[in-house]
């Protein structure tokens, strides 16, 4: 059996090409960064952890008319997925203040944000992904004004599925990060992964402001148990099917 091309290895995952041009395979590391990648390191079993909890909230999703590029996992820490052409921009919703919306405007952590705001960043490491504006967005023509619509509204659906799974888990989605995607016939669809190393997450039965956290800002904060919450959130997830 021939070795499978390597499309592309990004911090998280490496891409192969498959025998079907339609189809990739995504291999998911336990390779950790944050800061724009200024900081690495390895969390233990991360890359299987994350594929089972995007694999369960991408059938999730698609379950509630999202539509996504997952089609299934040949392996634990293995997806294989649509082929799409990634929509170069970063889509973060957010639900509760934290992180770079904290430091670069003085909110308080931990301020609700009612309704949820919608963010875009450009996916451009040598720029630091920075934060554009819709017009810029625009300008830069990453995305049609039809295509930044439909990203929008997905968005949103998306956090109040999600915001609503969560919470049936005993955990509050404070913020998270999207992609999207355009496959072969034009379809939008979401792409990348929902994990804890995308999304911010609480948890809901504790109020200590570190030991609360159950997602990537243990590793990115140096608040150690980094795999335990990884595995907490994948037991919850796995745990619960909404009714």
């Amino acid at each position: 059996m021939s070795t499978p091309e390597k499309l592309y290895e990004g911090k998280a995952k490496i891409i192969y090409a498959t025998d079907d041009p339609e189809i990739l395979l995504a291999y998911f590391k336990d390779d950790a960064t944050a800061f724009n990648a200024q900081k690495r390191g390895t969390i233990r079993g991360k890359g299987e952890i994350n594929t089972a909890i995007s694999s369960h909230l991408f059938q999730q999703l698609e379950a509630q008319g999202v539509p996504t590029h997952y089609i299934d996992c040949p392996a634990p820490n293995e997806m294989r997925v649509k082929r799409v052409k990634i929509v170069p921009v970063e889509v973060i919703v957010r639900n509760i203040a934290a992180g770079s919306l904290c430091k670069q405007t003085g909110i308080a952590v931990g301020t609700l944000i009612e309704p949820p705001i919608v963010e875009f960043c450009y996916k451009n490491d040598e720029l630091g992904d920075p934060l554009l504006t819709r017009e810029r967005l625009l300008l830069m023509k990453l995305a049609t004004p039809k295509q930044l619509e439909q990203i929008t509204q997905l968005s949103l659906l998306i956090n109040q599925l999600l915001s609503d799974f969560f919470n049936e888990c005993g955990i509050t989605l404070v913020d998270f990060k999207l992609e999207f995607g355009i496959t072969s016939d034009g379809q939008l669809v979401l792409a990348d992964e929902i994990s804890p190393d995308t999304c911010r997450l609480w948890d809901q039965s504790e109020t200590d402001p570190d030991r609360r956290v159950l997602d990537k800002d243990r590793f990115r904060r140096d608040l150690g148990n980094v795999e335990s919450a990884y595995q907490q959130v994948l037991k919850r997830v796995l745990e619960h099917t909404p009714n």
